[in-house]
């Protein structure tokens, strides 16, 4: 990878205007310049995949690439035996502000006596975890703890990164992180291959019990400003991203554009088109 440029430590995100900010309902994607060259695009033509019909990696490679950018959870978990455990998770999103739920999803590891990963195995076991967003500052040492070390092995010495005692759960947040979640064990679904009947996966859900956020990172509203956060996001192969500049795009009310709308869906259907 020596042939790539230096990273730009100089470009920081920065809020934006939308990407078409004269936008008007119904308006078509080729109506600007963009928008032409992008539909442009499918004389291509498109490539469909069977999922049944080709290897897992295959599809897994395709997903992976195609469903980006990814957040990333850099899980603090601890087994019964009380080895400590760092690992990085890009199969992570939020489920519900209401119980305050998160999901990871541990693909399993048939090289282990449990038939899962270290992570997976210990949130089963001791049944706390820590969720911690890594920023771009330390996206390195994250990266480390993906080294396939024995079980046996803690990756904290490893990446260089401090232990900070949690709150209401035993495993440690990452005091680099300027975000993070202590969670409880909400619930695990096993997930089985519909032909091969085998555990291919743990989807776990964990119940948010504390959130440490610094204040440095927060606006006005109490809110975390993601150009302070700088979080990374995860692409497909071994490729990580940064936040580029975040547009801002309102979201439309029908008591504004209701009438508009009337009148739009009004020439639509005198038109046949409807």
């Amino acid at each position: 990878m020596t042939d790539l440029p230096q990273y730009a430590h100089a470009v920081k995100p920065q809020y934006t205007v939308a990407h078409n900010p004269s936008f008007t309902v119904g308006q078509r994607v080729d109506a600007t310049e963009d928008g032409k060259t992008w539909i442009e695009g499918e004389k291509a033509g498109w490539k469909v995949v069977d999922t049944a019909a080709v290897e897992p990696l295959v599809q897994y490679q395709l997903m992976i690439s195609g469903i980006v950018p990814r957040p990333v959870a850099f899980v603090s978990s601890i087994g019964e035996d009380g080895v400590e455990n760092l690992a990085p998770f890009s199969w992570f999103n939020m489920v519900t502000h209401n119980p305050p739920v998160i999901s990871i999803s541990v693909a399993s590891n048939p090289t282990t006596k449990t038939g899962l990963k270290d992570t997976a195995a210990n949130i089963k076991a001791t049944k706390g975890f820590v969720v911690n967003i890594i920023s771009e500052t330390f996206v390195e040492n994250a990266n480390f703890s993906c080294i396939d070390a024995p079980t046996e092995v803690s990756e904290w010495p490893l990446t260089g990164l401090t232990k900070v005692p949690s709150d209401v759960v035993k495993p440690p947040r990452v005091k680099e992180s300027a975000f993070s979640m202590e969670c409880e064990l909400f619930q695990t679904v096993d997930i089985i291959h519909p032909e091969t009947k085998k555990h291919t996966t743990t989807l776990v859900l964990g119940l948010v019990k504390r959130i440490h956020v610094r204040n440095d990172t927060l606006n006005e509203r109490g809110n975390v400003d993601i150009t302070k956060l700088r979080p990374i996001s995860r692409n497909g192969d071994i490729s990580y991203a940064r936040v580029g500049d975040s547009f801002r795009i309102p979201r439309p009310a029908w008591s504004v554009e209701g009438e508009k709308i009337g009148e739009f869906l009004k020439g639509v259907a005198e038109s046949g088109k409807l």
